[in-house]
Formats: C-alpha cells, structure tokens, sequence
C-alpha cells in the first residue's frame, strides 16, 4: 500500500459533533467515546476544543494521556492562547496534533473577523510556525473554504505549507458545496499549489443540504486522502459528514475507488453508533443508512423473496460486516445468568461479576414483564445503569400518577437527594407534564422542554419505550433518556436525568459560551 491509498479517518464526533445542542459530554463520557473509536481505528481524535473551558482542556487531556492508537488533536483559532492550551493539553499524546483554524472567505473575514486579507495571511502563517515549534503534526484549517475567492484560498495554502503544516484542510463549514464543483475545487487546489505534495488535503463538510457525504467523496475522487467526520453524521446544525457512510461507500465502491482504503474495522461500526447515540441522547433515525434499526430491514415480500434466495439482490453489505447481527438469540425470563451474560460479551460488553449480579437483577424484572428481552432491550438496561451516577443529584424513588377522560392529570413524585427524600404533587395537560411539573418543583427549576420523543426499543406490544428529551435552562441544553415498558416512567426517568445535568454542580460545559467557529 502507498501513500496515496490510504484515507486518513480524522474523527471530530467529540468536537464539532459535540457542538450539536443538547450533545454535551463530560470527562468520563468523553474517555469512553474516545476509547471506542481507538477500538474501532479511527487515525486521529479531534478531542476538543481545549480553551474553549475547563471542562474541556481536562477532556483533551486526559485522552492524550489515556487513549492509545490513534493520533490525538485538539482545535485552536490562530491565536496564540489557544495555540498554548491546545499544546498544553494533547502533549501528553504520544502522537499529538495542533489543529489551527481561520477563515479564508470574504464574508467571514469581513464580518466575522473585521480583518483584511493580508492580516489573515500573516495570521495564518505566524500562527503554523508557532504551532510548529510545538509539534511535528500541525493541521491548517481554511474556514469556510468553499466560499473563498480561489486565488486567495490557494495563497494562503501555498504559505501555511511552508510554514510547517503537515495538513491542510479544505471545509465546507456551511454546507454549500454540491459534488461536482466541490470535488473540482479539489482538484484544482491540487494542480494550482506547487508546494501541496508536502502536505496531506483534507476535507471537512457540513450538512446543510444533505451532500456532506457526497462532498467527502467527490473530494477523495479529486486526490483528497483526509476525511474529517462524525459518528452518525452528529455535528452543529445539520451535522458533519457520517463516518460510517464514508467508510463503507469507500469498501462497497471498489469499482470506482480502486485500492482506496481505511484503518477502520467496519466491525466496530455499529456497536460505536450505539455508545455515541446513549452518550449523547441523540437518537439515530431509523432509516440512517448503514447503521440505522431499518438499514437491514426488508418488509417488502418481494425483497424478502429475493435476499432470501440470494443476499445481494437487495443488500450490497452484509449486516456482519458493520457489526449488525442477523440473527439473534431471544432471552426469557427463564435464561439463567450464563446466558445473559454471554449474549452481553455478544455485543461486546463484559462486566465485573459484580455488576452482572446487578445487571441479572434487573434482567429479571424486565423478563417477567415481556415474554422475550431483546438485544436492544439489553442494551436499554445497561444504558439506565450508566445513568445511575454517584454525581446526580436526585434519583426517582415513587411515582403516581392518575389521569383519564374528563378528569384533570395529577402526579405525585417522591426524589432521593442523598439521605433525604422529597416529595411533591402537581397538575399537567397529561401525566407527563404533571409529572414534569412535579420534579421542577423539587428541583427548583423550571427547563423549558425544547424535545420529547418516544420510541419502542423492540418489537411486541409488551416492549420497552424509551424516551429522549432535550430541555434549556439558563442557556444551558441538556439531554436525557429514559427507558421502561411504562411510558409515564420512561418520561420521568429521561426528564429526571436531564434535571441531574442541570442540577449537577459545576456546570458540564460552559453553557451558551461559543469560543470562534466550527469549520
């Protein structure tokens, strides 16, 4: 394999995917993301943005120094205090990255900057030398690239690659490109810049009109060999190009991509979609390709016929190969600890026999409330146990709740805090806004709920609903999940959880605070 064949997967979910509202991870959350996307081989981690607060400069820190494998990075605007926070938090990395981002297009230097061009080109360059007395591995970000005059984009390439950087990347920050003239920018950028041989092209595009994929693509086509994307798409507005999208068009379209490859093991797919759609509270549409509940599905009798009788005739992946499973061993309330307790390692989850103990408990209860407990039935378990945290502030003890035609919905909630317990009754439209209301009033607060959704987590009309809510206080969004075969308990478990991020002390990031721009 040469150079040229490898496509560098340049994972940013932690970053911009992070800046999704509501997406917001702590330290802990952000070290077991990180971990899995080692595991599932990711090239570089883009781990934050490390002046952005606190919380984040130990994020990216503790990752540099925890996490192996992969390149670690963290995102700097060319200024020189992000540059020596960024620095000072990824050093620990035994590969470590400074990523320095400024805008390249008239609108933004304008604008946003209220800089001439001249300025942003001495900016840019004095900012990569800087960074490239730091670290070997210095990536330049043009923002807003697909909007800047070309001549102009192409100068300040040409000059930050003399600099030092190792990366240059071409962003598509607000999702303008289609794949035609973007892949052509490519490829043009590449002919113009008599220098670009010394640096790798990257590309990072958003959203906006659905082609953040297609852009990604049509750039590698055009000599790109760096993707910057998320797990599941995730990122500010309507989100960052899918990692596992990419991928897979790159293994599936060997006929038009030749010996392009990855790093990634395509196995890690889905169980990495998962871990980030619990963490963040993010739910994955079910139609979302690759790693959506429907992407393997077929309803159709004709399609049903015909993967029956031969796969490929309506599947061009094999469920296996991104870590689906096809079949799946059903557990009942008669399945003993053994059984739980491999299919949990099935799906690549092994706990202490500690918490097995606990986990089997739970089971149970479950169990003898459905006739079968599926995968995604286990994997809402072990999600309502990560919940259960020694930081929240108040657990749900009691819930009643009475309701009904012609009559007024109540709700009595009973919360632990620590030793003490609290208790407190209100009305509501329905019995989840009583309910709803109730906590405000322990927890003194009153979010305003931004997003409520409720989803069956399997099949039958005796599975569990899980429910996702967003809600905004002060400035602050927050997420939470909530899983039950009572819906009512399901909403309250899913409210209370987003009322412990709000409750909690010390906020999990700087709330409303937005340090520059995504690419």
């Amino acid at each position: 394999m040469t150079k040229n064949d490898r496509v560098i997967i340049f994972d940013t979910t932690l970053r911009d995917g992070e800046q999704s509202p509501g997406a917001s991870l702590n330290v802990e959350e952000k070290l077991q993301a990180a971990r899995q996307l080692a595991e599932l081989g990711v090239d570089v981690i883009e781990a934050g943005f490390p002046v952005s607060s606190p919380g984040d400069f130990e994020a990216v820190s503790r990752i540099a120094k925890e996490v192996k494998g992969p390149g670690i990075c963290g995102l700097a605007r060319c200024v020189k205090g992000d540059i020596d926070a960024l620095w000072n938090a990824v050093k620990y990395s035994k590969k470590p990255r400074i990523h320095v981002v400024i805008a390249t297009s008239d609108i933004h230097i304008e604008h946003k900057l209220r800089m001439t061009r001249a300025q942003v080109l001495d900016r840019s360059v004095e900012s990569v030398r800087l960074a490239a007395k730091y670290a070997e591995d210095v990536e330049f970000s043009a923002e807003d690239a697909a909007r800047s005059d070309f001549d102009y984009l192409c100068s300040v390439v040409k000059a930050v690659i003399e600099a030092g950087a190792k990366t240059v990347n071409i962003p598509d920050t607000v999702g303008y490109g289609i794949p035609s003239e973007f892949g052509d920018l490519i490829r043009r950028l590449i002919e113009r810049v008599p220098n670009i041989s010394k640096a790798a092209v990257s590309v990072h595009c958003h959203n906006d009109l659905g082609l953040a994929v297609a852009n990604s693509l049509a750039a590698v086509a055009a000599g790109a060999r760096q993707v910057e994307c998320t797990i599941n798409g995730i990122g500010e507005r309507a989100g960052n190009a899918a990692l596992e999208e990419v991928v897979m068009a790159l293994r599936v379209r060997k006929d038009l991509f030749g010996s392009l490859t990855t790093g990634i093991d395509a196995r890690q797919i889905a169980k990495t979609s998962r871990l980030l759609s619990r963490l963040t509270g993010m739910v994955v549409q079910p139609n979302k390709a690759v790693v959506g509940a429907n992407a393997f599905a077929h309803s159709s009798g004709i399609h049903q016929d015909g993967v029956i009788k031969f796969r490929t005739t309506y599947e061009i992946m094999n469920p296996g190969d991104v870590g689906v499973e096809e079949n799946q061993l059903l557990l009942t309330a008669r399945s003993g600890r053994n059984g739980v307790s491999t299919r949990l390692k099935h799906l690549g989850y092994a706990l202490s026999p500690k918490a097995l103990d606990v986990f089997v408990q739970k089971f149970k209860v479950l169990a003898d409330k459905k006739k079968y407990v599926f995968d995604d039935d286990l994997l809402a378990l072990l999600e309502e146990g990560g919940r259960a945290r020694a930081a929240d502030v108040y657990s749900l003890d009691y819930l009643s709740v009475t309701s009904g035609t012609g009559v007024i919905a109540t709700a009595t909630v009973r919360l632990k805090k620590g030793d003490a317990v609290v208790q407190e009754a209100a009305c509501g439209d329905g019995p989840v806004d009583a309910a709803y209301k109730a906590m405000d009033k322990i927890a003194g607060i009153a979010p305003k709920l931004l997003d409520y959704s409720l989803r069956s987590v399997s099949a039958g009309q005796d599975a569990q609903g899980e429910v996702s809510v967003r809600a905004e206080h002060k400035g602050m969004v927050v997420s939470g999940k909530g899983t039950s075969t009572d819906i009512v308990e399901a909403s309250a478990k899913a409210y209370l959880t987003a009322l412990n991020k709000l409750a909690a002390p010390g906020p999990r990031r700087a709330p409303a605070k937005k340090v520059g721009g995504g690419l």
